[in-house]
């Protein structure tokens, strides 16, 4: 496991949307490149949050998945 910056997995967009930069697991719910999230809550995170966006995620890989397993 690890622990990274938000704006390591994710890139932020000028519309406030969030992208994820791999593909990244949250929860049961995995979200690919190209994706765009905005005001959405996916298992329980609130993505819309501006606070959330400041937190550092732990993370580990599985085949090529990066899985969200913590925030900070």
């Amino acid at each position: 496991m690890a622990r990274v910056t938000f704006d390591s997995i994710f890139l932020r967009h000028t519309d406030g949307s969030i992208e994820p930069r791999q593909k990244t697991r949250v929860g049961g719910v995995t979200i690919s490149p190209g994706v765009r999230i905005k005001n959405t809550s996916i298992s329980g995170i609130d993505f819309s949050n501006p606070q959330f966006l400041g937190h550092e995620l732990e993370i580990k890989t599985e085949e090529d998945v990066v899985v969200i397993t913590g925030i900070y």
